[in-house]
């Protein structure tokens, strides 16, 4: 992606099914739970670079010792900075072991009431900081105290809610005093509070039957964590896969009714494992794709002390509306099923660029924006091969061709080459406005004299395009000094039109470049009328409590077409000293369901919001647009 956007979190957690001797017994180490929850961390580094964190529960260790144990950081490689962390613990205590002393680091119950980090569950948390401070308070998993095991709350997530300042109100009237009015904040109090009703329901129906000392086992087992987790989120409104652990070794992962935010789990006699990305999990553990599976949205994956583990609904599941740019963009593609879909949207753009190439394939050269658009650029390729072919049985079959002809036709190949390279890992995002114009035009390098001069048009492929920053700054100055006749740069996303409010960094109307070419098109048609109209319709139903129930802004869009839109973002891109052509082809939302057919969340694109906060933040996004605010809306 040339205009890179930060998003979506990753979760990461780890419940040993048998005591910790096994393990040490089996795989000679007491660091096996460790070491697989640091890959499955790694493999899912993509999904945060702004902090991680890393908790761990022992189960029935004695008073007097520490069971929980949690380290996070914000430092530049954050994984790496809190994994030696945890190691320093560990090199710390064996270094005191001396002679025969030194057995005891294969010895399961000195290790848990003397070493931090030896515990049963895993909780691990990779932050992408869309919003608010990157600083260590802002960083997964958050801890919630108390001298009752069953009442300590570790949770982490991915997510993002619509709804906070409802969320605060009720903790205030439940007589809480929240300390931030963030939606980690309110999510963590919340739960934490009806699990502090909930170990007060069970202690008041079993005191006077058990002594104090054996009420909080009985507590332990009888809580009922679904009751828990459906008083807790049933007020939530946003897209969510949140991570929990209690004091005394529960655990749960619960998804949203919509399914927007991912989440899959794996288990065996051994482990039950949680990430937000199959492919971490089949590289730690070496499990096969299909013994993985999603936790099905509005349910929650609980595990009980004992290791037992179930799914269990907690919120009614709406129509499923899981995040396509998961699909296009931040998940890896080493998911076959991921692989497979971005290889169908490069092939899906195939009718569009033939089009606007003239079908001249002779005089056109194909490439890529790495990293990203890759896979999409293999199925454009493979879709090119299939056109060919075609042509090639027709041309076989109508036997009017010279033999000349028919060899030149049957030895054609597509023209491919690397035109762009990421020079430098820099992001459009991390620098200042006054720089960031500057940075930018350094991100990239291209590969001269593979261009005909004059001649060739270059199709390069992104996947998507937000801002334009990018392509604008850098990109299509670097491929106009290859001197080519035209360009045409393909999404293999739909225009993004639409903020984000669950959990993607894009949340202000005025940094997309199709609501930008919108915004041209009505005051160059004499549509301007049209913005005041929808600003008042939002202010209005802002105001009364209205604007949940519909999207006003998608009005903007609806006297253009989609290709009028294209045109007018091709112009907003052109650098002025650009000397070839110009077009810029987007990929429909028709041909992007029918790439991701189960995952149709598609908001960004069409507007169509899978909760009703989605149009509330919509609708006050234009108002903050309109008003020339540079804030979000959530």
């Amino acid at each position: 992606m040339s205009d890179v956007i930060k998003h979506e979190c990753g979760i990461a957690l780890i419940r040993l099914r048998k005591p910790l001797q096994f393990y040490i017994d089996k795989y000679g180490s007491a660091f096996y739970a460790i070491n697989r929850l640091y890959v499955l961390m790694e493999k899912q580094a993509n999904r945060g670079q702004d902090g991680a964190g890393v908790a761990n529960v022992k189960i029935e260790v004695p008073p007097g010792h520490r069971y929980i144990s949690r380290y996070r950081s914000v430092e530049p490689q954050p994984i790496s900075h809190v994994f030696k962390k945890v190691n320093r613990k560990f090199k710390k205590a064996f270094k005191e072991l001396k002679g025969d002393a030194k057995k005891l680091k294969y010895d399961a119950k000195w290790l848990q009431e003397n070493v931090a980090f030896t515990g049963e569950v895993w909780l691990g948390h990779l932050r992408y900081g869309t919003h608010g401070s990157n600083d260590i308070e802002s960083c997964h998993p958050m801890l919630r105290q108390s001298n009752w095991r069953s009442r300590n709350l570790v949770a982490a997530g991915n997510f993002n809610m619509t709804n906070v300042e409802e969320l605060f109100d009720k903790l205030v009237s439940l007589g809480q005093h929240p300390k931030d009015k963030v939606d980690t904040v309110t999510v963590m109090e919340k739960i934490g509070h009806f699990l502090d009703e909930e170990n007060q329901r069970v202690f008041d129906r079993f005191k006077g039957i058990y002594e104090n000392p054996d009420l909080s086992d009985i507590i332990e087992d009888n809580m009922d964590l679904v009751r828990v987790l459906h008083r807790s989120c049933r007020d939530f409104d946003g897209g969510f896969a949140m991570c929990g652990m209690t004091g005394s070794g529960q655990a749960f992962v619960v998804r949203d009714p919509s399914g927007i935010r991912p989440a899959y789990y794996y288990a065996n006699d051994e482990v039950v494992v949680v990430a937000s990305e199959k492919p971490a999990i089949k590289t730690a553990f070496n499990a096969n794709y299909e013994e993985i599976r999603e936790i099905k949205p509005g349910h929650a994956l609980i595990i009980d002390k004992y290791g037992e583990y179930g799914e269990h609904q907690i919120l009614k599941p709406l129509e499923k509306r899981s995040c396509s740019f998961e699909r296009i963009y931040f998940s890896r593609a080493s998911d076959p099923d991921i692989y497979n879909e971005r290889k169908t949207l490069g092939k899906l753009v195939i009718p569009q660029i033939l089009e606007e190439i003239d079908y001249d394939l002779e005089n056109t050269v194909f490439s890529y924006i790495p990293n990203t658009s890759e896979t999409a650029f293999f199925g454009l390729i493979e879709g090119l091969e299939e056109y060919l072919a075609q042509k090639r049985i027709k041309a076989v079959s109508d036997a009017n061709l010279t033999p000349e002809a028919l060899e030149k036709l049957l030895s054609f190949r597509p023209r491919i080459e690397k035109l762009v390279s990421k020079d430098v890992k820099l992001r459009t995002f991390i620098t200042d406005d006054s720089t960031r114009d500057d940075m930018v035009a350094h991100v990239y390098d291209t590969t001269y004299e593979v261009v005909r001069k004059g001649i060739d048009t270059v199709v390069v492929i992104d996947d998507s395009i937000v801002r334009g920053t990018t392509l604008e700054k850098s990109i299509l100055k670097m491929l106009d000094r290859l001197g080519p006749k035209k360009i045409v740069i393909v999404s293999s996303a739909p225009q993004i039109r639409f903020p984000d409010c669950y959990g993607i960094d894009m949340s202000k109307v005025k940094d997309f470049v199709a609501f930008r070419a919108t915004l041209q098109l009505l005051k160059e048609r004499g549509l301007d009328n049209l913005q005041d109209e929808v600003y008042a319709q939002c202010v209005a139903a802002l105001e009364t409590g209205n604007a949940y129930q519909e999207n006003y802004v998608k009005a903007l869009f609806e006297p253009f077409t989609h290709e009028e839109i294209s045109q007018k973002v091709a112009q907003i891109v052109r650098p002025k000293d650009l000397k070839a052509e110009l077009s810029v082809i987007f990929q429909t939302v028709e041909n992007l369901h029918k790439a991701t057919p189960l995952h149709s969340g598609d908001w960004y694109f069409t507007g169509n919001y899978p909760t009703p906060g989605g149009n509330r933040v919509v609708n006050k996004a234009f108002v903050n647009y309109y008003e020339g605010k540079g804030v979000r809306a959530y």
